[in-house]
């Protein structure tokens, strides 16, 4: 399929801040159709880090979450800063949501989060020999466990919705599959 020219006419930005860019587009379709607002999401992106330990276990979280209020249960993951690269967003993330460290990290996959409203690509990581050797720096708003699955348990909980996020969801499958363990 050929990419379809939408004319943006005008931009303005709604929310501006460190945790939300929302720019709203007045954009024009190929038919001359006016989209008077269309909203659109910007960032960085993210990475989501699926660490194995020594003993084969994935470190994950179980964290509140103020959007949906419940608490779930994920991969470490965060939000890369600009200038960041993803690689080292993953190794921050991962210490400071955890306190683990992996030996390796090797990029799995790279996908777009939500290509109808959002800039964000999700970056996800597989770390090898990861063990638990720095202080977790969490952010005030961070309500976190750390806990260990097996890599069976990890597969149960994304078949079963015990993971239920879709970052999570997509990124365990990816890492499942390029460990050759789905």
């Amino acid at each position: 399929m050929e990419k379809p020219l939408w004319r943006r006419r005008s931009s303005r930005y709604v929310i501006d801040s460190p945790h939300l860019r929302l720019r709203s587009d007045e954009i024009e379709l190929p038919d001359g159709t006016i989209v008077p607002e269309y909203f659109v999401r910007e960032s960085e992106g993210f990475v989501v880090v699926a660490a194995i330990t020594e003993a084969a276990e994935v470190v994950m979280v179980r964290e509140y979450r103020y959007g949906s209020d419940r608490v779930h249960l994920d991969l470490p993951a965060g939000t890369i800063a600009p200038g960041e690269h993803p690689a080292a967003c993953a190794a921050r993330e991962l210490a400071e949501e955890t306190g683990y460290v992996a030996d390796q990290l090797e990029l799995v996959a790279a996908y777009h989060a939500e290509p109808v409203r959002s800039t964000a690509r999700v970056h996800v990581f597989l770390g090898y020999d990861a063990r638990p050797i720095v202080q977790p720096r969490r952010d005030p708003s961070e309500c976190m466990e750390v806990e260990l699955l097996t890599l069976e348990g990890l597969r149960r909980g994304l078949a079963d919705g015990s993971v239920d996020s879709g970052a999570s969801i997509a990124a365990g499958y990816r890492v499942l599959d390029a460990l050759g363990r789905l």
